[in-house]
């Protein structure tokens, strides 16, 4: 039932979609200097690439693409907890989350 209510909605749809989530998060990259905030943009790009996954396995009719799916989101949510340690570290020492600080850290 599911899957053939996904075939019914257009593949170009689910490109467009992933596209526009795609770009916010390039433009949230580019242009934000909270680290906090770019790394939600980075998920966001990734996200986007997971829908264009299971939209194609859908459409294919296979369940790879999700099954790669589930993995992806198991190493970004690894990547995040790694990423929310290092901006607690950054804070602790700085007081701040501004991204321009980092080169001032020194090892």
């Amino acid at each position: 039932m599911t899957n053939s209510l996904i075939q019914n909605v257009p593949i170009d749809n689910f490109i467009y979609l992933a596209a526009l989530l795609f770009c916010i998060g390039i433009t949230g990259v580019l242009v934000r200097r909270n680290a906090i905030i770019i790394l939600g943009c980075i998920e966001l790009m990734l996200n986007s690439v997971n829908l264009l996954l299971a939209a194609f396995s859908a459409y294919k009719g296979d369940a790879d693409g999700q099954i790669l799916v589930f993995f992806i989101m198991v190493v970004a949510a690894a990547e995040v907890a790694v990423g929310l340690a290092i901006l607690t570290m950054l804070y602790r020492n700085t007081r701040s989350v501004d991204v321009s600080l980092f080169n001032r850290l020194k090892g």
